[in-house]
């Protein structure tokens, strides 16, 4: 495995972990509106990524059909919703700033629900950069390493805040830092595992890239609506989640165009 590859699987990890020892750093939980420009920041790059650094490039990639060009990608993205959604149905969850789980009943803690909610969020951008650069190692030329890096970076700039946002509220809920660290590293340690699993995956079936983009791309997409911008959104009325949202949304832009 080549340094750059290994670098970019692991750069969304390293992301989450440097946010969760702010822990270490930090003595107060975030405030609300912190927490909602990071969150809308954190969906904007992941929007972003989903169309320009997935779906662009499954569209291009199936250029050969013409018209119909749009199919792979329109039934990835469909197969990536379900799939997330159906994790969402048979995962036991708990969401920030939620009092009732999701998924079946379970007797798992608050905290480890909450870990799980951050984890089923991490797999589809996991499994993002592991096709990206599955496309890149098949010598795909719509798939560039530096737009593979782009996404990778984009990722780990947005698993910052999101690390944090894992760590502090265990601390302050009663976990120690330690244990709260470790908790919000544990979170993105999904990440590196799935792109090695659908690098590994893509390789064997090559003529799926599209698809396989495009699944990607409608897995981060059914996070955001279902997760992020709802937790963006709530309480009394903001805009501030709304205005990072175009920031991460331009960040992540810009990171693709520039690199790729």
């Amino acid at each position: 495995m080549s340094v750059e590859l290994a670098g970019g699987i692991l750069l969304p990890f390293l992301g989450t972990a440097l946010g969760s020892a702010c822990v270490f750093v930090m003595r107060k939980d975030f405030r609300r509106s912190v927490q909602r420009a990071l969150t809308g920041f954190a969906a904007g790059v992941m929007i972003a990524a989903s169309i320009w650094s997935l779906l662009v490039p499954a569209m291009e990639k199936s250029a050969s059909m013409g018209r119909l060009a749009f199919v792979p990608a329109a039934v990835g993205f469909w197969v990536g919703t379900l799939f997330l959604l159906l994790l969402d149905r048979i995962i036991p969850h708990l969401h920030l700033n939620s009092s009732q789980a999701e998924g079946p009943r379970s007797k798992l803690a608050r905290t480890t629900m909450m870990v799980l909610a951050v984890t089923l969020h991490n797999i589809p951008e996991g499994m993002a950069v592991g096709v990206v650069f599955a496309g890149w190692l098949a010598g795909n030329m719509d798939i560039s390493m530096g737009g593979a890096l782009a996404l990778a970076l984009g990722i780990a700039i947005q698993n910052f805040p999101e690390g944090a946002i894992i760590s502090m509220p265990l601390h302050t809920g009663g976990m120690r830092k330690g244990k709260a660290f470790w908790a919000g590293v544990l979170s993105g340690a999904v990440e590196p595992v799935g792109a090695v699993l659908t690098i590994l995956a893509t390789r064997l079936v090559l003529p799926l890239l599209p698809y396989l983009l495009s699944f990607a791309a409608g897995a981060m997409v059914y996070v955001v609506v279902e997760e992020l911008i709802p937790e963006m959104s709530e309480g009394e009325h903001s805009n501030v989640g709304t205005v990072f949202f175009a920031v991460g949304f331009t960040l992540m832009m810009a990171l693709d165009v520039a690199l790729g």
